[in-house]
């Protein structure tokens, strides 16, 4: 993707805080910015409570940011009027991690799939029909689930089923939330086999994918930005990135990932404890309390700057720029 293409979403200083009645403050986006170019697919990886679901979901305005600005194709979402918003979701949607939630249980998949061009379109009749028996196709639904209700569908098709009401409104952005986090394994692989196909037969699609599965986002994304406590602390091409991370906290991530060789790896880096609170976010860099090449007097009290290893990437950590070997743990 050239770098002159036209920005799809732009996520600029968004922060996403939550008040609490302790008058804690939980940070669950904290500055993040993000971009994604006109047919780009990035995927969006950290820790559950990194803040993921939370960007994905203010994306579209289901959560309303404290700061920052979010714009869909040059509109900003934040200012737009609701009439202005309807409009705005039809050209960008979401497909959410439990397919069973996201359904509901007193409509045919045939009906589910409709409301969406019922509401925002003028379609109606056979030329309704046909879009939506077109597009359940498409996703491997043939005719004879059309009218069936969720409770008689498994967890892939349901997935199906979201993927394919997303789709019917033929959208410009697709946000995906762990689309297949839920489900079976080998109906996982299914799954992704149609969001691999969706790619190639809608190359102007614009899709944020995310995920905690480090194999799906190399499988899916192009670029891949890593989330930790509220922040992107790494980003860049998704074969750069993996072949040689310049945050420990990336690093980290990818040794976690399981091999198929019996030993353990030698370089397995192992973080202590867990994600800290975003009510209470460490100083300085907020990784410094887990990780294994932090330096007491820099990283605890300076905040790291914003680096850039290479051409596309950048990492926040103090010491980016090198490519040293991280100590094991």
């Amino acid at each position: 993707m050239a770098e002159h293409d036209p920005a799809m979403l732009a996520i600029r200083d968004l922060d996403v805080h939550f008040p609490l009645q302790s008058g804690q403050v939980v940070r669950a986006v904290d500055k993040l910015s993000l971009t994604l170019r006109a047919g780009e697919t990035v995927g969006l990886v950290g820790e559950s409570g990194s803040g993921k679901t939370t960007v994905g979901k203010t994306a579209l305005r289901l959560v309303r940011p404290s700061g920052g600005t979010i714009e869909i194709a040059g509109m900003d979402v934040n200012a737009v009027s609701d009439k202005d918003m309807k409009k705005l979701r039809q050209k960008a949607q979401i497909i959410f991690q439990d397919p069973h939630s996201s359904l509901n249980p007193r409509m045919t998949i045939r009906r589910a799939v409709s409301e969406g061009l019922i509401l925002n379109t003028s379609l109606r009749g056979r030329a309704l029909r046909e879009r939506v028996s077109e597009t359940l196709i498409s996703v491997g639904l043939p005719p004879q689930f059309h009218n069936r209700y969720p409770h008689e569908l498994s967890g892939g098709q349901k997935q199906r089923v979201c993927i394919a009401r997303a789709l019917v409104l033929e959208p410009d952005l697709l946000v995906l939330d762990e689309p297949t986090s839920a489900l079976d394994v080998s109906v996982q692989a299914q799954i992704l086999g149609i969001l691999k196909d969706l790619r190639r037969d809608r190359p102007s699609l614009t899709q944020l994918f995310i995920s905690h599965n480090l194999a799906v986002i190399r499988f899916l994304c192009e670029r891949v930005a890593v989330m930790y406590l509220g922040r992107i602390v790494e980003e860049g091409p998704v074969g750069e990135v993996f072949e040689d991370p310049r945050h420990p906290y990336t690093r980290a991530l990818l040794s976690a990932v399981p091999v198929p060789e019996a030993r353990a790896r030698p370089d397995r880096v192992r973080l202590q404890g867990d994600i800290p609170s975003p009510t209470d976010v460490p100083q300085g860099c907020a990784f410094h309390t887990r990780c294994p090449i932090a330096q007491k007097g820099l990283c605890d009290t300076t905040p790291p700057p914003l680096r850039r290893p290479g051409k596309g990437r950048m990492a926040l950590c103090h010491f980016a720029v090198e490519s040293a070997e991280m100590p094991a743990s």
